[in-house]
């Protein structure tokens, strides 16, 4: 990923230390780092007084104090990273954003329309709700590829083997073509298909052949495995195929199915956001 521009998002208690391998890969490849610093605004206790047309509306004393208090905080956060990052020697900028969650999510997707990558750190998952925000957003709103458990391991950004979890569709094409400056310097790609179905209809007389093709073409090596779920949840079988080869990053399309489906009912994109071991490429 030379040269290329990486947005890495992080709550308002991550470490300097967590960059440290980004910060080595940016090095060696002329990256540009833009860090954004999140915390959500202290919810708003308003209170009401009287009824109807006479009535008022007051804040608690304390909740001004808190907002300082956690705006000063980030602050301080801001000014360790960066002097971090330039001790390291990298080109970055550090950043800010205080406010409720629409404006946090707003904020996340903007930088998406201007950078290559967009990072988010495991930090964020102590806040659950707004960890999903986030990824959302990212996916959603942006045009950058979205990645996952991506800063403890100096591999993920020049990866030595990537296992494609492939399923013909807009989500999956957009995830390799985001991909392909990964993929090119791999020494292996994997191309994995799970339970395909040989129809014109479905994922073609011969599945896969197309896209590893494709990839081929653009000086990847490449490999196709058609493998079988055994009974496995979808995303459980990328997962632990993905480990058996030593797979450095799992790069899927995600949200082939609406949002709402796999929220109630599960799926795939679900189940690779929420694990925590393998480092994951998503794009919508």
């Amino acid at each position: 990923m030379k040269n290329a521009t990486v947005s890495v998002i992080l709550g308002i208690d991550a470490r300097p230390a967590d960059l440290q391998s980004l910060s080595q890969t940016a090095l060696e490849n002329n990256m540009h780092l833009i860090v954004f610093l999140l915390c959500a605004l202290p919810p708003v206790p308003v209170f009401s007084m009287g009824m109807g047309e006479i009535s008022t509306y007051s804040l608690p004393d304390g909740w001004q104090a808190d907002v300082d208090n956690a705006n000063a905080a980030l602050e301080a956060q801001r000014a360790k990273i960066s002097q971090y990052l330039a001790d390291q020697g990298v080109s970055a900028e550090v950043r800010t954003v205080f406010g409720d969650a629409s404006g946090l999510r707003t904020a996340v997707a903007r930088v998406g329309l201007t950078c290559d990558t967009i990072i988010i750190g495991n930090d964020l998952r102590a806040d659950d709700r707004l960890f999903s925000d986030i990824v959302h957003a990212a996916l959603f709103d942006s045009s950058a590829a979205v990645m996952l458990n991506a800063l403890n391991a100096v591999e993920t950004l020049q990866p030595r083997s990537v296992f494609v979890a492939w399923k013909a569709g807009m989500p999956a094409t957009h995830a390799l073509r985001v991909a392909l400056p990964v993929l090119r310097t791999a020494q292996e790609v994997t191309i994995a298909l799970f339970d395909p179905i040989s129809t014109p209809s479905q994922d073609g007389e011969n599945p896969g052949s197309d896209v590893a093709a494709w990839l081929n073409h653009h000086g990847c090596t490449v490999s196709l495995q058609q493998y079988p779920r055994g009974g496995q949840e979808t995303g459980t079988a990328i997962i632990n195929q993905a480990k058996e080869i030593g797979a450095d990053l799992i790069v899927m399309g995600a949200y082939d199915h609406s949002r709402l489906r796999e929220t109630v009912f599960g799926g795939t994109t679900r189940t690779l956001i929420a694990q925590r071991d393998q480092p994951v490429l998503l794009c919508h």
